[in-house]
């Protein structure tokens, strides 16, 4: 079973996601702050990480930016969620390092096919 990292501190899109990816395949942990996030990310080492943008603690971009210099996580894929979905937030992330961007509300499959894309195919 491939594993998920969820940086999300909203536990009804936590649970959410958890289901959804879950019934794809996807063993998904979720961690609800930036502070102590690259922890469970060390200790996950996940296929993929889905990080929300505003996180209590610290935001999504330090701890993106904390994935990408470190040398033993940073080629993990990094999906950054926002409630903002503007246009320089999106450019932001991508000069952040997310390797995708998606703006709150998704649509289920959206999230799942976003997923699979960043794993090289699928869950399992």
């Amino acid at each position: 079973m491939a594993t998920l990292v969820l940086i999300e501190d909203e536990a009804n899109i936590a649970e959410a996601l958890r289901f959804i990816l879950g019934r794809d395949g996807w063993e998904v942990t979720i961690h609800a702050e930036g502070r102590g996030a690259l922890d469970v990310i060390r200790a996950r080492r996940p296929s993929v990480v889905i990080l929300d943008l505003m996180l209590p603690g610290q935001g999504g971009f330090e701890v993106l930016a904390q994935i990408r210099a470190d040398p033993e996580l940073a080629a993990i894929p990094v999906l950054m969620l926002t409630a903002r979905g503007q246009m320089r937030d999106r450019e932001a992330a991508a000069r952040a390092g997310a390797d995708l961007f998606m703006a709150k509300p998704f649509a289920n499959a959206e999230i799942v096919a976003a997923v699979r894309s960043l794993a090289g195919g699928r869950a399992s």
